[in-house]
């Protein structure tokens, strides 16, 4: 069997798909040519956009040509695209609805004429797709990245009909995959390439700045949750997690990395739970990777994920997690080996695993190093870009 179809069988499953990669033989001398052009939304730190700007970087090092066009603005990863030479161009996108924009979309890829097109979330997907079909483009790829239940039934209606001229939908979980497919997507449309993780390359603090930096008390037990503050990642159920395990560890502490919209009624529930010794919002921070490493543990409760950054980068990082029971979770962890899962919303079960690895110190480190190796080995850069490459060529030769 081709490496192609391999690539292409395997779409049902992440665990197929890695089980087929050590049958992959990448040629990239022969990717010299290729003119693949990234659209997205903007340029901001979120997950879709720091990958694909991993990918568009690593592409441009191999000589892949690599275009990047920013449909609404630019964001901190305008300088990273920049040193890795890749080209960008901004459509300057300003409306919901916006004919403008769209025309300067399909006038920008006639101008470039590239092999093929991946948008990247919705309003890419959107006007890239359309705008990609009306300039000639033949071949079209989409980027699904997270279970969108905030689409209501026109937004999938446009989805299901992009679909059907699209060659190939890729996700990064099982999840996502399976929320389209129950909206009516088919599943055969989708390709699992799951999300590349960089090593950590930041220069390391020691305990005593992580202290003076969080404001926590030497010597405690030290939890952290990264996200943003809105109702998908429960951190209701973490803070009272918190408060049961304040019952017989008194010296546990959670620290919340993040912002948004729900900081006001999570600070309230804290503090009416008398919780303020215990519990910090720590906000919008950059130094997130040095912070990490001086955590004792991770916490993630969320009621849906794509594949979660933040937990890749606590499993880089060697921190032994407790996780939500999810399909984004799970394609990460198995329980018991890369991590503790806990069924969605059961808090006294989140404190009981939490419990387990204060009592049990040779099972916290031996998670910590299982999830350590498995992102190293297994969600590394280069292999996600292995992947996209392979995807597209074997999209372009059929």
């Amino acid at each position: 069997m081709s490496s192609c179809e391999l690539l292409i069988v395997s779409h049902k499953d992440t665990k197929e798909f890695r089980d087929a990669e050590p049958h992959f033989h990448y040629s990239f001398h022969h990717e010299v040519g290729l003119r693949v052009v990234q659209i997205l939304p903007t340029l901001d730190r979120g997950g879709a956009e720091k990958q694909m700007t991993l990918l568009a970087c690593e592409m441009a090092q191999r000589g892949i040509d690599v275009h990047v066009i920013v449909l609404t603005r630019t964001g901190p990863l305008e300088e990273t695209l920049k040193r890795a030479g890749v080209p960008m161009h901004f459509i300057d996108k300003r409306f919901k609805i916006d004919p403008s924009a769209y025309f300067s979309l399909k006038r920008q890829l006639k101008k470039l004429q590239p092999d093929l097109v991946h948008t990247w979330i919705f309003a890419a997907n959107v006007y890239g797709r359309q705008a990609a079909l009306a300039a000639g483009v033949p071949h079209l790829i989409a980027g699904e990245r997270c279970v969108d239940r905030w689409k209501r039934w026109h937004e999938l209606a446009i989805d299901r009909r992009l679909a059907k001229r699209t060659s190939w939908i890729a996700t990064n979980s099982s999840g996502v995959r399976d929320f389209y497919v129950k909206h009516g997507i088919s599943d055969d449309k989708f390709v699992i390439v799951p999300n590349g993780i960089p090593p950590t390359s930041v220069e390391p603090i020691s305990e005593e700045q992580f202290f003076e930096r969080t404001g926590l008390p030497a010597g405690c037990r030290r939890v952290v949750a990264v996200g943003r503050l809105w109702p998908q990642k429960c951190y209701k159920d973490l803070i009272c997690a918190i408060e049961l395990l304040k019952a017989t560890h008194d010296d546990v502490n959670l620290c919340i990395v993040g912002d948004g919209p729900q900081h006001d009624q999570l600070t309230s529930c804290r503090d009416e739970l008398e919780l303020q010794d215990n519990v910090h919002f720590l906000g919008h921070r950059d130094d997130v990777a040095q912070l990490l490493p001086h955590f004792n543990y991770f916490w993630i409760g969320s009621a849906y994920e794509g594949q979660s950054n933040a937990l890749m980068e606590a499993m880089l990082a060697g921190l032994p997690v407790v996780a939500s029971d999810i399909p984004g979770n799970r394609d990460l962890i198995a329980h018991e080996v890369h991590g503790l899962l806990f069924p969605l919303g059961d808090r006294a079960e989140l404190a009981r695993c939490t419990h387990r690895l204060f009592e049990d110190g040779e099972l916290a480190k031996r998670l910590g190093h299982s999830a350590n190796a498995r992102m190293v080995d297994e969600f590394s850069v280069r292999k996600m870009v292995d992947r996209y490459v392979q995807l597209y060529r074997c999209t372009i030769e059929g």
